[in-house]
């Protein structure tokens, strides 16, 4: 890490000693030493081709490094597009704060305000039920409702609807629980509202004003690029190109069916860091639909499943010692994807990857640019400690079930046992998954880690609904007690 940048008293970047070629603002962003970086840290930790893109002093910086597909071993280049996973939901919550300020949409009313026929499996939550807890993934909708609607311009439509008889993960308001249903609803209003399907609103009332030409919703259009293919195999070792390019359907376009280069998602970061500017000056975004999507709207239990202090309306929160800091992460199927935005220093840093393990380059590329260009330190990786703490499991044991899943919290030899299982429409998805859960403190325990978006270790934490229901929380998903 260049030891030679600093700030000077008016908050600029000063610069001593040789590293390379310096960019023609001077503000330090030498891009050889990143460079570098990113082919040293992608090699060691086996992640076939990786893009980056870095925004400091409103210009951003483009990176590219290994190769897209290893069968193939084409050239991963800063053009490059990769699946951006839940990074999708950022592009789907600035539509809809778009609505908002053409006053054609309430964050507070129902969300049958617009969609008369909205219906989940609870008739008071299909009642009650608002945008802003969509946003905020405090609906209580669940993550997992996986449903094929086709590819016809009424596949959102068909997919809300097929999600009437969905069960909820916990009465809405009264937690955070992550939703990808909850998504495709906003993104089902988005298409009400404006009378075009939720990919045609993006590309012309986002992605089109941005210039974000390396960006796109459906795989043909994705084959006017160098498209990255995901890989998949055991952390530590080389892994092999997945068995399909693209496992989700059209539908899942609000939540997590974007494509992008490195380069057009710091651009989109760079919409939110001017308060809704757009480069040449005109305004796509209000300052004030700006400000709110990055206003705390809950704190969240599982602060290390994405490194997530809190949630706006969209945007992931964190708090880097006391810095703020907003962002998302995404996947699909051997793509992992992360944006980091230090608002305070105008930064944002992106990385796209397809496959190894993605979460440790994360942690380590952006553990070095954030220090470097925003004086921020991120939080260690989340493990146990070598001396793990007496805990009374007691209170912990016991049945906690969300849709499509029941977990079994049982004692044994004086150890945490945890049994997850997939059942109802869920039950053919996987086995039964089984752990051991060591303890970090009364509430937080980590299980072996699942792949690498969890990298070693995976958080287990329990906590409590607001009206005082026992949960638990395991990839930011809320499962109350049941038994």
């Amino acid at each position: 890490m260049p030891k030679n940048m600093t700030w000077d008293a008016e908050g600029n970047w000063t610069v001593s000693g040789d590293w390379g070629t310096a960019d023609s603002s001077g503000l330090g962003l030498y891009l050889d030493h990143w460079q570098s970086r990113l082919d040293q840290l992608r090699s060691a930790h086996h992640v076939p081709g990786a893009t980056a893109a870095v925004l400091v002093g409103g210009t951003v910086y483009e990176l590219a490094s290994g190769v897209l597909h290893r069968g193939t071993g084409v050239e991963a280049t800063t053009d490059s597009v990769f699946q951006l996973g839940s990074l999708a939901k950022v592009y789907t919550a600035t539509l809809i704060m778009q609505l908002v300020d053409e006053g054609r949409l309430d964050l507070d009313a129902p969300v049958r305000a617009v969609l008369p026929d909205f219906t989940v499996a609870d008739e008071e939550a299909s009642r009650t039920i608002t945008p802003r807890q969509l946003l905020s993934h405090t609906s209580g909708l669940t993550c997992d409702f996986t449903y094929d609607s086709g590819r016809g311009d009424d596949c959102l439509e068909r997919y809300v609807e097929a999600a009437r008889d969905v069960g909820l993960d916990c009465p809405p308001g009264t937690a955070v629980s992550y939703s990808s249903l909850g998504y495709n609803v906003l993104g089902r209003i988005v298409e009400v509202l404006t009378g075009q399907t939720w990919d045609t609103a993006l590309k012309e009332r986002l992605l089109t004003p941005l210039g974000l030409e390396r960006t796109m919703t459906l795989p043909e259009e994705a084959l006017a690029h160098r498209a990255a293919m995901g890989h998949l195999g055991e952390l530590g070792e080389e892994p092999a190109p997945a068995p399909a390019w693209d496992l989700m359907p059209r539908s899942a376009g609000p939540y997590g069916r974007v494509l992008a280069s490195a380069g057009d998602v710091a651009r989109l970061a760079k919409l939110h860091l001017d308060e809704g500017l757009l480069p040449g000056g005109g305004r796509l975004l209000s300052a004030e639909s700006v400000r709110a999507m990055q206003r705390r709207e809950v704190d969240v239990p599982d602060k290390w499943t994405v490194s997530a202090d809190g949630w706006g309306l969209g945007w992931t929160l964190y708090d880097w010692e006391g810095t703020p800091g907003f962002g998302h992460d995404g996947a699909s199927i051997g793509q992992y994807g992360f944006l980091r935005v230090a608002p305070g220093a105008k930064v944002a840093l992106v990385l796209l990857t397809n496959g190894g393990d993605a979460r440790r380059l994360y942690e380590d590329l952006f553990g070095e640019l954030l220090q470097s260009l925003a004086g921020v330190r991120m939080p260690a990786a989340f493990a146990p400690p070598e001396q793990p703490p007496a805990v009374d499991l007691a209170p912990l044991t016991g049945v906690y079930r969300r849709e499509g899943v029941v977990i079994t919290v049982t004692e044994r030899e004086g150890a945490a046992h945890l049994v997850y299982e997939f059942v109802d429409g869920m039950k053919d998805f996987s086995p039964p998954l089984e752990m051991d859960l060591v303890p970090l403190s009364s509430t937080v325990f980590a299980g072996p880690g699942s792949g690498a978006y969890s990298a070693d270790w995976m958080p287990v934490v329990f906590s409590t609904l607001s009206d005082g229901t026992a949960c638990v929380y395991i990839g930011m998903r809320a499962a109350p007690k049941v038994a």
